[in-house]
């Protein structure tokens, strides 16, 4: 249902976030995020007045993934920003995140490798949506998000590709990934009883949930960055589309 009708108010900041997922001709896949600042208004800054209709920050963040989640390249574009010739210096700072993997810890790993002086304070905000954002455009792409009894739940047919989880998250002896990692979702809830009746009332173990996570042991959350809580959200969005 939507938000309850406001009171009177006036506009006066715009913050848009937005990510795009690009499979590519090679086999990879592109995850671009965009943050953009803008305030209906002329705006005093310490680098001068920005006119309005101009943004404060407009800044970009590509990365390149494999079908397993891991980044293989990253770059940084700061189009718009409050001190032109000076915030654009942490971009080459980005390429840090070539080697993570998104279900493996990739918030807490990105906040210690360039959170503080070490980057762009918005730059490194918009990696917590690239797992989040890798995860919906792979779910019913590159993972298959259904239930299909017989059938092989996994990489998309012809991918020649794994899903990330090696010991068969995605494989039909087990619930579709997206089960049991939100409210709407659980086992013992309407919408498995109605969509999902061959997993209704299923009761993982604690230690199949905590091995299908992607982290080991850490599920406190949003929060803390960990790679736990980003999967569980991600996943069952995936099943929402």
């Amino acid at each position: 249902m939507p938000l309850s009708p406001p009171v009177s108010r006036q506009l006066r900041h715009r913050r848009a976030i937005r990510a795009e997922a690009y499979e590519r001709a090679d086999g990879l896949w592109d995850v671009e995020a965009c943050l953009t600042d803008e305030k209906p208004r002329d705006v005093a800054l310490a680098s001068g007045v920005r006119p309005n209709g101009q943004p404060i920050h407009e800044l970009w963040l590509r990365i390149t993934i494999d079908r397993k989640l891991n980044v293989v390249d990253a770059e940084a574009s700061s189009d718009w920003v409050p001190y032109p010739g000076l915030c654009q210096v942490s971009n080459p700072a980005y390429r840090a995140l070539i080697g993570l993997n998104l279900r493996h810890n990739f918030r807490r790993d990105a906040a210690r490798l360039l959170g503080g002086t070490a980057g762009c304070t918005h730059l490194t905000e918009l990696c917590a949506i690239l797992p989040t954002a890798a995860i919906q455009a792979f779910a019913g792409d590159v993972w298959n998000t259904g239930d299909t009894p017989g059938g092989t739940q996994g990489a998309s047919a012809g991918s020649g590709d794994e899903s990330p989880n090696s010991t068969g998250e995605h494989s039909n002896d087990k619930p579709p990934f997206q089960l049991g990692r939100c409210h709407a979702l659980r086992f013992d809830g309407e919408a498995v009883q109605q969509f999902y009746p061959r997993w209704y009332g299923h009761a993982p173990r604690s230690a199949d949930r905590a091995a299908s996570s992607g982290d080991s042991g850490n599920a406190s959350g949003m929060n803390d960055g960990s790679g736990n809580e980003v999967q569980s959200n991600s996943q069952t969005e995936g099943n929402h589309a």
